[in-house]
């Protein structure tokens, strides 16, 4: 039977048009969003990114909350919490955003690691535990969390922990020369109201994409290149941490997911590649002696595709 993929080719081009010049970073976060997990948006101000979340949510109709994470947020402004109400004399549940499809954690490591630690339990394992009750979370949930490549001073670095439950890093550039002159010509107009943006899909046809990508076949000789991919990131003599088992897991449901974008059933060594980079970026740290060398996580994982034979 045929796969309609026509509900997903439409949002790839309709986010084109909206966010001109990143159709790397459309690409991955599609693939993110039907492998079902989270990712990390990272970028200087003014490239897009809250605009991306927004837009996407938007084509498929779902659920939007947005949250400016700053010092003083508590992880009750995230999750909720029970408020005594004096005319019932009862306790009642006021949602937090999470509570939500799409959820855009904006600059999340200017909050503190206990606010941080907050979403952990959401993004694993689709549920909040308020006051030792817990409650389950939209099927569709999905964290869109983002962070400022240049501002240091004031933030609080994500631990290994939770780096490790974001699928992907999607580092966000400037777009190029054309590009830039294709979002002037169509904003010398009118400037683009991302609150009127007509829905192409639904939910539902991501939730049913999502069932069909689990269905693409993968090869032995496939999980054995993961395997030794993973295996190599440990070993590799400029790495103090590699990628770990879940890093694994998770990227062969990634490796699923761009295989289906490409109207392929079945897994290929090129698909593991497509989407090391941003699995592993932000999963792997290297030596402190590699760093004073300049040495970079990508021309790590560049050196890492190149080292490890690929199957036939």
């Amino acid at each position: 039977m045929t796969v309609d993929r026509t509900p997903i080719t439409q949002i790839r081009q309709g986010l084109n048009k909206i966010v001109v010049g990143q159709t790397t970073v459309v690409e991955q976060l599609l693939v993110a969003l039907l492998a079902g997990g989270h990712i990390i948006l990272e970028g200087v101000p003014g490239t897009g990114k809250t605009l991306l979340a927004k837009a996407l949510s938007n084509l498929i109709q779902a659920e939007f909350r947005r949250v400016q994470l700053t010092p003083d947020i508590l992880p009750a402004d995230i999750l909720g919490t029970n408020i005594f109400d004096l005319n019932s004399r009862r306790f009642t549940l006021k949602k937090g955003p999470v509570f939500t499809e799409i959820l855009l954690a904006d600059e999340i490591n200017r909050t503190p690691p206990k606010t941080q630690a907050a979403l952990l339990e959401a993004m694993e394992e689709k549920q909040v535990t308020l006051d030792g009750e817990s409650l389950a979370l939209a099927p569709l949930f999905w964290t869109i969390a983002t962070q400022n490549s240049l501002e240091f001073e004031g933030t609080y670095p994500l631990p290994e922990a939770q780096l490790d439950r974001f699928l992907f890093k999607l580092v966000v550039d400037y777009p190029h020369r054309i590009a830039t002159k294709q979002m002037l010509l169509a904003h010398q107009g009118s400037s683009l109201d991302v609150n009127r943006i007509k829905a192409i899909a639904t939910v539902e046809d991501i939730l049913h994409a999502r069932q069909e990508v689990t269905k693409v076949m993968v090869a032995d000789s496939i999980l054995d290149y993961l395997i030794a991919l993973v295996e190599g990131s440990r070993q590799y003599p400029d790495v103090a941490l590699g990628a770990s088992p879940r890093s694994a897991v998770v990227w062969l449901r990634a490796c699923q997911a761009h295989s289906w974008l490409q109207e392929r059933d079945y897994v290929t060594p090129d698909d593991v590649k497509a989407v090391a980079l941003p699995l592993l970026r932000h999963r792997l740290i290297l030596k402190p002696e590699a760093q004073l060398d300049g040495l970079t996580i990508d021309a790590v994982i560049s050196a890492l595709l190149a080292k490890v034979p690929v199957p036939r």
